[in-house]
């Protein structure tokens, strides 16, 4: 995992690099200035000698000043590395999110996805700067220290081995209780973030109920959850101050005291014993030691808090799309012919839970199929085969004569469109939108797509025509005008295949019914599916697919259907009402 997320740092490697070695040369000039003060006061202030002091003193300010040049440095490069790294971290789990099947983006929830390439790349960005620098500086920092005590005092260090133990043992117990209640917190994150995001987008739902209290106690529900387990993990994180306190005051004291009694006994005289100049410098290392080993806390913390984070988010740069190109692509689809042979489909890959079985067919390129079943009957699993969104379990699609796993898939794709069930439009102008069909196309290509789609009559009634703008998800248009401009956005494709799915079922029939004129007269070579719950939809059609649960129940055309099928003539008779059109 570590492997993986360090391949995020790349051009920004230089900055990881020197960001620890300025601080190693802040954390030398840190610890020198104690013990430079030490000799001061007794070579210097206690002797009167005035010219050790200034030399000494002079010694201290360029220490000073180098330790808080190195310390700016570190902190430059520290936040350029951090900030890059969570960049890279963002791009990459996009990126990669982009490459994702169906069955690959079916495995985690968009609030989760939205979690992570947020909330948890902001806990990773935190925790690698912490490490490039903090995480260098305090063991160096509590190294030296140690080092530079037993030089000025052997006997009163031990003073630190003995304290040093007992804390890192408390701060193990505290790191080890809080990790798994900041995994569990993450996991609440991702309820709440759907919770948000459905009360945000079911909004007019919301309100057309009168549900806004319901909403607000879901919320409730879920913010409370996390607010008890942030409780319970700050419960713990708590104790890290006083244990740290204590342990200061402790080690203080005691060098104080031991101090003091080898200060008189040995007269405070230089080389014979203890001075007030080595007091002075134990204590200063003492304060260097104990506030290093609060940051070596703050590191845990941080490291805890994030190991969960970097998980999730090794969880979506390791997630490999289970769709692939051939060794040797097909680059070119030779026309709309469609043959589906023996094919059965399960989401979850199990033979045992097929939810399309043993679909038998062939499309001639230009025909226009109809595709008529109940909800759940699985149309939709069926044309998402065609462009290999998913892989058949079993048996074999082909497309202008070639299976479909033996395509590129931006050939296949770019030559199979599709207006899915649930219709999508992104912020922007109309012009925009349409131009995701083809970014090179014309104002006049868009003004005919339109007019194919029945959209261009209702967009020139808007006083910015084409360059109205659009809200997020088309929210200041209606359900039967959002259908017509994703059409619209699948003509300009200029694709060989046309799925329309169910994407005419907020128009009225008679726009439904010059939509399909439009396709018989301006596309007629493109081969067109239309999966429908209405009748008047398909009737016209080359051939009807009627399904149930999952099997083809009959194949034919309206008339053929009409007088063989039962569920195609109560279909027709429903809605018809028994009688004529």
């Amino acid at each position: 995992m570590i492997k993986r997320l360090s391949r995020c740092v790349r051009e920004y490697k230089r900055a990881s690099i020197l960001t620890p070695l300025f601080v190693s040369l802040e954390v030398v000039m840190e610890v020198l200035i104690p013990y430079y003060m030490g000799k001061l006061l007794d070579l210097g202030v206690t002797v009167g000698d005035m010219s050790y002091i200034l030399k000494s003193g002079g010694i201290l300010v360029v220490f000073c000043v180098l330790s808080l040049t190195f310390g700016v440095l570190s902190g430059k490069n520290a936040a350029t590395a951090s900030a890059g790294f969570a960049r890279n971290l963002r791009h990459d789990m996009f990126y990669n999110v982009q490459s994702y099947s169906f069955s690959n983006i079916d495995r985690f929830s968009v609030a989760s996805l939205v979690t992570r390439l947020t909330t948890d790349v902001t806990n990773l960005q935190n925790a690698y700067q912490m490490i490039i620098r903090i995480a260098v500086r305090s063991p160096m920092m509590l190294v030296f220290s140690l080092v530079m005590a037993f030089r000025v005092n052997h006997r009163l260090s031990l003073i630190f081995l003995c304290v040093l133990p007992l804390l890192a043992l408390g701060l193990a117990l505290i790191v080890r209780n809080a990790h798994p209640i900041f995994e569990r917190v993450f996991k609440t994150y991702d309820v709440l973030n759907r919770v948000v995001s459905e009360n945000l987008h079911g909004i007019r739902v919301v309100k057309a109920f009168v549900r806004e209290k319901h909403e607000t106690e879901k919320f409730n529900t879920v913010s409370e959850k996390i607010y008890k387990d942030f409780v319970s993990a700050e419960k713990l994180l708590a104790l890290n101050a006083p244990l740290m306190q204590f342990s200061s005051y402790a080690t203080m004291l005691l060098i104080s005291w031991f101090g003091a009694h080898l200060i008189y006994a040995s007269g405070n005289i230089p080389d014979q014993g203890m001075t007030t100049g080595d007091l002075v410098i134990l204590i200063s290392y003492s304060m260097q030691i104990l506030s290093t080993l609060m940051m070596l806390s703050m590191i845990f913390v941080m490291l805890t808090l994030s190991k969960a984070s970097a998980q999730r988010i090794y969880e979506v740069l390791d997630e490999t799309s289970d769709l692939h190109n051939p060794a040797q692509p097909v680059t070119q689809v030779e026309d709309g012919s469609i043959v589906f042979d023996h094919v059965s489909f399960s989401y979850a890959g199990d033979k045992d839970k097929l939810c399309l079985k043993d679909a038998s067919f062939r499309i001639e390129s230009g025909q226009t199929v109809g595709i008529l079943g109940a909800t759940g009957a699985g149309k939709s699993t069926l044309v998402q085969l065609i462009p290999r969104l998913y892989d058949a379990t079993e048996g074999t699609v082909t497309v202008g004569g070639v299976d479909v796993r033996d395509y590129d898939l931006d050939t296949l794709r770019s030559k199979v469109a599709m207006v899915l069930q649930k219709n999508v439009l992104f912020s922007g102008t109309i012009k925009e939108n349409l131009r995701w069909g083809n970014e090179d196309a014309t104002d006049e290509e868009l003004e005919e797509a339109c007019r194919l789609a029945q959209a261009d009559e209702f967009i020139r009634t808007f006083p910015d025509g084409y360059d109205t703008h659009i809200e997020q998800g088309g929210a200041n248009v209606s359900g039967g005008q959002k259908q017509r401009l994703c059409i619209a956005r699948s003509i300009l494709q200029k694709p060989k295949i046309l799925i329309l799915d169910d994407s005419t079922s907020a128009v009225d029939t008679k726009t439904d019914a010059l939509i399909r004129r439009a396709f018989r007269q301006s596309i007629p070579d493109t081969t067109k599916i239309i999966i429908a719950q209405r009748v008047s939809s398909v009737e016209h059609a080359d051939q009807i697919i009627v399904l149930e649960d999952g099997r083809i129940d009959a194949i034919g055309t309206h008339e053929t259907l009409l007088a063989s099928n039962k569920i195609y003539k109560e279909v027709y008779d429903s809605q018809t009402k028994g009688g004529a059109h």
